[in-house]
Order: C-alpha cells, then sequence, then structure tokens
C-alpha cells in the first residue's frame, strides 16, 4: 500500500461498500462481518483451562468476572485479512456502529488486531457523503464504558443461562433454555394466556336506532341506547373478566328487555334533549423509534419484528435513513428544517406549524444517543425519487419513515365533535320478561350519537398512524357528520333494532404488541427487541397463529417453575433495574465488576440473594408440580418428555391421558375439550379388519404427528425373556393424499408393509427399496438414495424404472434440478447469474459458486437483488464454513494481564512462543487513548 493509506474497519459488507465511494484513494474500506470473538462454550476450552476459573462459564467469577474470548473459527480467515490489510496501513479507523455492540466490536478488533499506528474511532449516524466526511474528520478516543457495558450484559446473560438453563433440564425437559429477557418476555406472553383461560363471556344487548328531524332521510343519523329510566346501560366495559357487571347502577339488558326497548322506541316519541359541540384537535406523531417503527410496521405492512430490521438495516448500510437501533425521538437541527422544508413544498405554508416541533423520550429508561429514525441527509428524498432504486419491503418501510418523518413536524388537524342526547318515551306497557320470570317495564329510553369532522387536515394530509384493534370496540365516529340539531326537536324513528354483544377477552400479543410491552416496563433495548421475540419463538415457547402468539404448555411450564422458585429472576421491576444497571455502567456511573458481584454473589447490605445462590438448592422443586397446569374439574394438562398431555382421574382413581394436539391453544383447553380428547383417546382407532397373513387386527388412529395404520399385537403373559427385543407393531403413516376416514384394509396392509423391495440389481445383486422418509419418497440401494417424484411411485415403481433412475448421473441433493424460484439478476461481485432456489435445508440464494441460505424473515418471492447480493457477498466474507474438533493440542495461554488505571493505546498481553487464538479480556478502566 502506498503512504499515508488509511484502513476503515466496519460491520458489514454492504456498509463498507457504501462508505467506499464516499472516500477517497487513500481510503481503504473492509468489514468485520459482525463479532470477531465471543465466549466459547465451555466445553470447546483447552483441557488444562477446563479445571480452572475459567471451566464452568468461560468467565473467571472470582477474578473479576474476567471472560476469556476466542476467535470465532468462522472468523478466523477474516482476522488473517484484516491483519494483512493493517500491516501496510498508517492509520485505523474503526467505524462501526455508536451503540454498546457497536464499541464493543471495535474494542474487540483493537484487542485481536493490536494495531502499532494510530487508532480512531469513527461514528456517524447515517450513511451520506456529508456524513462520512464529517465523520472522518471528528473522531473521538474508544468509550470504554460502553464497552463494559456490552461486556457486563454478555457475561450476565452467559451466568444467568448457565446457572438457570439446567434447573429446566432436570426439573421440566431436556434441551431448555433460560435467558434474563426472554424468560420474562415469556411470562407477559404466558400471563395474557392466563387471563385469556380464566376470562368467562358475558352476553349483554342493546338498542341501535335510526332517527331524522322532520321525517328527512336525507339528514338521518345513527344513535345507540344509553340508558333506561335513567340508569346507564351495560356495555363489555362495564363487565369483569369473570363475566359479573362490575359498575354499580347500570343495567345488563336481556335479548327480551332490548327487544321491548326496540319495539317501545318505534312506537315512541322522540325529541332531542342534548346538543354539544366542541373542538377537536390531533397532534403528530413523533418520529419513529425502534419500538414504534416494528410496532408501525407491523400494524401498516405485515411485518415482523426482524424483518422490519433486517430491511431497516440494508436502508441504513445503503444510505437512505439514519441508525435504526434507537430510542430517541429527537430530530436534528437540519432533519427538523428538511421535514418542514419539504411539508410545505408539497403541502403548503399552512400545513407548517410557527415554530418546530419537539418530542419527549415516553419509554422508561431511554436514551438520547441517537436521532429518531428518518430519512438520511440534510434534505430528504421523497419516496418518488427512490422508487427506482428501492423496491418491495425496502420501498415501503423507507415511505413509511418519510410519511412519520415529515408528518411530524406538520400541523395539528383540526375539526369539530358534535354529541346528540335523544329521549324516547315509550308506550305505557313496554317490559320484557327478564331471566327468572320478573316483568320489568320501562318507561324512557335514551339514546346518544357523536360524530366528528376534519376540517383541516393538518399532518393526516401526510401520514396517520396506525392503531392496534380495540377490545371494547371504537367509541367515536371519526368523519361522520350529525346534521344541525337543537334541544326540543322532535325525530322520526326509521329504525330500532336490538342488537347482541358478548364480551371479549383480552387480544393476545403480536410481535408489535409484545414490544411496546416490553419497552414500557424497561425491558430489553432497541438492539435487543426483534433477537428476544425471534428467540422465544424459535425455542419453542411461543408459536403464531396469524399474527397472534401464542404460548406453548412447555412455556407455561417453564414460567411455573420460574415465577415459584426464582420469582425475582422473572420480576418486571427486576428486569428493568438490571437494564438500569447496564444504562449507569454505559454512563460510566458504575463499575462493572462491583455490579455483577452483587447480581452473582448476593448484597450484604440490602440482604439480597445472588443467582449463585438462588440455583443452590433444587431439592424442594417438584418437577411433576410445575410441569401442570390446572384446566378446572379435576382436568390437568401436564408436560411430558413427548410433549403436552391432558389428564383426569376416573372414578377409580386411575389417572387417563390423552395427548394434546399442537393446534390447540391453552384457552381452547376447556373441560369439554379435555373430555374429547380423552374419548378419542380411549377409541383405539377405526378396525379395517384382520390381516389374513397373521390373523392381527388392523385400525386407523390419529396420532400427534399425524394420521397412521397399526396392528393391534395380542396381549400375553409370559413375562418376556431376558434381553430379548421387544416385539413392536408394525405401523405405517398415510400418504398425504390418504384420508383416515375412507383407507381401506388393503392400503393399510400395504402401507405397513414398507418399505418394498422392488427388486436387485443384476449388476452388484444389492436390493433395491422404495420407502418414504423425512424428506420424502426415495429408493435405496445399499448407500445410494434416489429421490422418487411423488409417494404413489413407493407401491407402483419397477425395478427396470428404478435402474433406470441408478443409470442417471446423481444430482446433488434429494431430486432433479427445480427451477429456481426467483431469478435476481447478474451478481455484481462474480458477474453470474444470482437465483433463489429451495433446497434441503430451505431456501437459498446461489450464483453457481457461493450459497448462502436466506434469513428467517427474507420471503424467497419477495427477496429483492440487493437483499440477494448481500447475502452472497456475507457468506464469501465469512468464508468456508468449517466444523473441527477442539484441538487436543491446547494452545498457549495467554497471560491474563491485571486491570491498569493507567491510559495505554491497546491491551497488550504476553503470549508463550505463539499467538494463541484465546485470550482473556483485559481493559483499562480509564478510557483508552486511541490515537
Amino acid at each position: 500500500m502506498a503512504a499515508g493509506h488509511k484502513l476503515v474497519i466496519v460491520e458489514s459488507p454492504a456498509k463498507a461498500k457504501k462508505i467506499g465511494e464516499f472516500l477517497g484513494k487513500e481510503f481503504t474500506v473492509d468489514a468485520s462481518v459482525g463479532h470477531i470473538r465471543d465466549l466459547p462454550n465451555p466445553s470447546e476450552l483447552p483441557p488444562e483451562m477446563k479445571k480452572g476459573p475459567f471451566g464452568r462459564f468461560a468467565i473467571d467469577v472470582d477474578g473479576g468476572f474476567e471472560p476469556y474470548y476466542v476467535v470465532d473459527a468462522d472468523k478466523k480467515k477474516k482476522v488473517t485479512e484484516l491483519r494483512r490489510a493493517l500491516k501496510d496501513a498508517d492509520e485505523l479507523y474503526l467505524a462501526t456502529d455508536e451503540d454498546r455492540e457497536g464499541e464493543a466490536i471495535a474494542w474487540h478488533l483493537l484487542e485481536v488486531l493490536k494495531p502499532k499506528v494510530p487508532v480512531r474511532r469513527m461514528v456517524f449516524h447515517e450513511i451520506t457523503r456529508e456524513a462520512i466526511q464529517r465523520a472522518v474528520h471528528d473522531t473521538r478516543e474508544l468509550d470504554t464504558d460502553l464497552v463494559d457495558a456490552q461486556e457486563t450484559r454478555r457475561v450476565l446473560d452467559r451466568l444467568y443461562g448457565y446457572e438457570v438453563s439446567p434447573v429446566l433440564w432436570r426439573k421440566v425437559k431436556q434441551g431448555l433454555s433460560a435467558g434474563r429477557v426472554q424468560s420474562v418476555a415469556t411470562r407477559i406472553v404466558v400471563e395474557r394466556e392466563r387471563e385469556r383461560m380464566a376470562f368467562r363471556t358475558a352476553s349483554y344487548w342493546d338498542v341501535e336506532g335510526e332517527f331524522a328531524p322532520g321525517g328527512n332521510d336525507g339528514q338521518a343519523f345513527t344513535a345507540r341506547l344509553v340508558e333506561v329510566d335513567g340508569s346507564r346501560v351495560a356495555t363489555g366495559r362495564d363487565f369483569a373478566d369473570d363475566g359479573t357487571l362490575r359498575t354499580k347502577g347500570a343495567v345488563q339488558l336481556n335479548a327480551g328487555a332490548a327487544q321491548a326497548v326496540a319495539d317501545g322506541t318505534r312506537e315512541a316519541r322522540v325529541a332531542v334533549t342534548e346538543v354539544s359541540e366542541k373542538p377537536y384537535t390531533r397532534r403528530p406523531s413523533a418520529p419513529f423509534t425502534t419500538s414504534t417503527l416494528q410496532q408501525e410496521a407491523s400494524r401498516k405492512l405485515r411485518l415482523n419484528s426482524q424483518s422490519t430490521m433486517r430491511t431497516a438495516q440494508r436502508l441504513y448500510e445503503n444510505g437512505y435513513i439514519t441508525y435504526m437501533r434507537t430510542d430517541s425521538t429527537t430530530l436534528s437541527g437540519s432533519a427538523i428544517s428538511a421535514a418542514r422544508q419539504q411539508a410545505r413544498d408539497m403541502y403548503g405554508a399552512d400545513y407548517v406549524p410557527e415554530a418546530p416541533r419537539t418530542y419527549g423520550k415516553k419509554a422508561k429508561n431511554a436514551q438520547e444517543a441517537h436521532e429518531a429514525i428518518r430519512p438520511a441527509g440534510d434534505t430528504f428524498r421523497t419516496p418518488a425519487q427512490v422508487a427506482g432504486e428501492l423496491r418491495g419491503q425496502e420501498y415501503a418501510l423507507y415511505e413509511l419513515i418519510w410519511k412519520r418523518t415529515v408528518a411530524s413536524q406538520m400541523a395539528d388537524a383540526k375539526g369539530s365533535t358534535a354529541s346528540v342526547r335523544l329521549a324516547a318515551t315509550l308506550p305505557e306497557g313496554t317490559a320484557s320478561t327478564a331471566e327468572g320470570g320478573a316483568r320489568t317495564a320501562y318507561r324512557r329510553a335514551g339514546y346518544a350519537a357523536s360524530g366528528t369532522v376534519i376540517t383541516f387536515r393538518g399532518f393526516l394530509a401526510a401520514y396517520e398512524e396506525g392503531r392496534d384493534e380495540s377490545r371494547y370496540g371504537e367509541d367515536g365516529a371519526m368523519g361522520h357528520r350529525l346534521p344541525k340539531l337543537s334541544e326540543g326537536v322532535p325525530l322520526e324513528t326509521l329504525r330500532a333494532e336490538a342488537q347482541g354483544h358478548q364480551t371479549s377477552p383480552p387480544a393476545r400479543y403480536t410481535e408489535a404488541t409484545l414490544v411496546k410491552a416490553l419497552e414500557e416496563r424497561g425491558i430489553g433495548r432497541p438492539s435487543t427487541y426483534a433477537a428476544t421475540v425471534g428467540t422465544i419463538q424459535d425455542r419453542g415457547y411461543v408459536r403464531t397463529r396469524g399474527s397472534a402468539l401464542i404460548p406453548t404448555w412447555l412455556a407455561f411450564a417453564v414460567t411455573q417453575l420460574l415465577e415459584r422458585h426464582f420469582p425475582r429472576l422473572v420480576d418486571y421491576d427486576f428486569t428493568a433495574s438490571m437494564e438500569e444497571g447496564l444504562d449507569a455502567i454505559a454512563r460510566g456511573d458504575e463499575q462493572r465488576v462491583a455490579w455483577l458481584q452483587r447480581f452473582y454473589f448476593g448484597d450484604e447490605a440490602t440482604s439480597t440473594e445472588g443467582l449463585r445462590d438462588l440455583v443452590q438448592d433444587l431439592g424442594d422443586i417438584d418437577a411433576r408440580a410445575v410441569s401442570a397446569v390446572e384446566i378446572g374439574d379435576g382436568t390437568v394438562v401436564r408436560v411430558g418428555r413427548y410433549g403436552p398431555y391432558v389428564e383426569v382421574a376416573d372414578e377409580d382413581g386411575q389417572p387417563r391421558r390423552a395427548t394434546v394436539p399442537d393446534d390447540i391453544a391453552p384457552d381452547e383447553m376447556t373441560g369439554e375439550k379435555a373430555q374429547e380428547l380423552l374419548a378419542a383417546a380411549a377409541d383405539d382407532g377405526r378396525v379395517l379388519g384382520t390381516d389374513p397373513a397373521t390373523g392381527h387386527e388392523v385400525v386407523a388412529r390419529a396420532g400427534r404427528y399425524g394420521p397412521y395404520v397399526t396392528e393391534v399385537l395380542p396381549e400375553t403373559e409370559e413375562a418376556p425373556k431376558r434381553g430379548a427385543k421387544k416385539v413392536r407393531p408394525r405401523t405405517g403413516s398415510l400418504f398425504a393424499d390418504m384420508d383416515l376416514a375412507t383407507i381401506d384394509l388393503e392400503t393399510a396392509l400395504r402401507l405397513m408393509s414398507l418399505p418394498r423391495v422392488v427388486g436387485a440389481d443384476p449388476e452388484s445383486g444389492e436390493e433395491i427399496t422404495a420407502q418414504n422418509g423425512r424428506y420424502g419418497p426415495y429408493l435405496k440401494k445399499g448407500t445410494d438414495s434416489r429421490s422418487l417424484t411423488s409417494e404413489q411411485q413407493i407401491f407402483d415403481i419397477t425395478l427396470e424404472e428404478a435402474l433406470a433412475i441408478y443409470a442417471q448421473p446423481k444430482q446433488r441433493g434429494r431430486a432433479a434440478a427445480k427451477p429456481p424460484l426467483k431469478e435476481l439478476g447478474d451478481d455484481p461481485v462474480s458477474g453470474r447469474a444470482v437465483v433463489v432456489k429451495e433446497g434441503r435445508f430451505g431456501p437459498y440464494v446461489t450464483d453457481g459458486e457461493t450459497n448462502a441460505t436466506l434469513r428467517k424473515g427474507d420471503e424467497p418471492e419477495e427477496i429483492t437483488p440487493e437483499r440477494g447480493f448481500e447475502l452472497l457477498e456475507e457468506k464469501r466474507a465469512k468464508g468456508p464454513t468449517t466444523r473441527k474438533r477442539a484441538a487436543k493440542k491446547a494452545p498457549a495461554r495467554k497471560t491474563a494481564a491485571k486491570k491498569s488505571t493507567t491510559k495505554k493505546t491497546a491491551a497488550q498481553k504476553t503470549t508463550a512462543k505463539k499467538t494463541a487464538a484465546t485470550t482473556t479480556a483485559p481493559r483499562t478502566t480509564a478510557k483508552k487513548t486511541t490515537g
């Protein structure tokens, strides 16, 4: 490299490419592709370290909670490339994101690369030419407080997971995981489901009428019954979740009463008794934070949290929006000017208020480190101006961000809300037969109507925030105009109808509303919301039905164990206080070691027990009790080794059990549903007949994993011989096109006979069989398998056809090449055509040389060319995946340097003969001088 060359390191290849466009030839921009180091699993530690202080957690809890880091196996090639690039550079710019995670990545790069040249920390909130050129001339030192906060979070999560997860393994089920935030998020979802399970529906009735002044149908309006004889008519809000009326003095109408009032209203004299009108003002919402962006993208674009953040990441890295992980609602002065000017140009001066709008932070523990999410630049590009560059989700999300930002600096919407009250004098004798036979007469019925009319749209001309569906319905009638009325005006009744209603249970959380709940409680941070929501689904604690999040029975068992035996660990306030502690460390107001000491070992000053002692005594945890969920009437759902099952004791006290299908939500598991499952389980299935070869009865049954047929083996009183293999009945799963209700004995016998012997290869003599497998129907000859195109071929394929398939060259994968799912165009790096294909482990993008699996949230039909190219570039940067076992010979361990209170350019450590891939992590407590 030429003298004066500068190396800039960022996290992603896409970010590196964009920044490279804005810097001169003296700069080289490279990407670390995320983190390069992390805590290893203890099993991956060198043998001599497994017996030392790092052996349990890869953290020395007695030595200042020092972590032991390892360069990731798939990052060793990248580290080598970065060292090579640094060798000829005379300055290093660490340009990772300016949050805790980005600061930690920069510190790890500093620790591993050990630069001997000046190091500068380069930060920016948007990737535009102006922002990058400002950032490169306005660098700062590495903020070790932010590094401390991120490292504390990593240590905290490792200690929590490694101490609590084994409790779940022993008491609930092997392989489960607990997490500081994920367990609390799971509890929130479980608690909502408990509310739904305890909910009891209440029925209530009211009357809707249509009225007009002077019989003028053109001025007709709708009003709803609100009172009878001076008592308020009960609505859904007046009922408790147990179905009882909780509002004192409210009248619960039944069907008969409502119909009587409706009949009486049609005959009654109706007049206006009260008219009121008041001004209506609605202010625009604040610019987007991470949380509100995820919520609004869910409502308006139907994107889940991870898809939203992945799309926003691409928009940020390609210079379209500012940094997307933020809880700030503030805008820079230039952004406010840009939004106001754009609103003025597009909608007129009347749509812009005299003074710029400012927004305060509303979220608990909100930080103001960044701006709100907005279009990048000192002037904003309109959606029309980027329409030729962005497609699909990227365009939709950019448009949403642009609208919200511009609207946030626009004038209030103005209008008026009119309300009218009506009185109907019911004919004498209007009555109903209430429950119990009592006859109640009503003489006077009161109706109410309201309507809001917008006279000046203001910010609504650009954007209107979406709303989550209300549990009790909407109260107002936006845009509904009432006729001009005055007190005493008689009205004609055009229609009066009795309407029945039922109360609704609390709505389940969606990803968006769960993120909102986490934010309101101060749990998690912008960088963790999407990951948390994804984790609880990946771990099997929550599943989705449409957009609703439904907890599994496994989530109930885990939550019950934690609530009963570790209540502090899933306490909302305690979890929020941990976030506050991490914030204090990030500000430099708290020391990481002292804070971790209190969390793990306890706080003598407050007699608070630490995590270590909490998990010591597990003898009093009743595994059977924590895995049981009471349904009522003696019905219990238990989480067993093979999944959830319902259990009820019969008259003799003997338990009757039945598997609970995965598609039954916990709030749907009523006593009646339990009896249905038990009855179905008691039914041994539909008898198809007797196998003529064995004399065994053959039945068709519905199992947890789908319908199947099986033979019923005769019971024997003889005890099996020791060591003898247990005789199991032959079974066979139904094909996809078969129906449990119509399958016959002949087909069942064929299914149970699989695998079918097709014949022998005349050349090798090897037997060829046809059978079904996890990935579909296939042929097998020795170790050579070939896919079939349909399940029916298992029965029909001949030896000649099978030999013809084996005569063809073996296709990579399980079937002949299928047409691509989507074509993305030529890759800018390789120049090859890029397509999306369906693979054995899911869809992936390929240019024929490099394959990259689509991430969760990437839909094959919607993926953009840019996203495909980005995945390939990330894959190339990582290099080939290597799966190596731990080396038999341990690498030389580096001497753990003690933390110093003096400043230094980079943490230096002595090595034994060669640099090891693993290092403990010394760090100064003072700010580092990075050049």
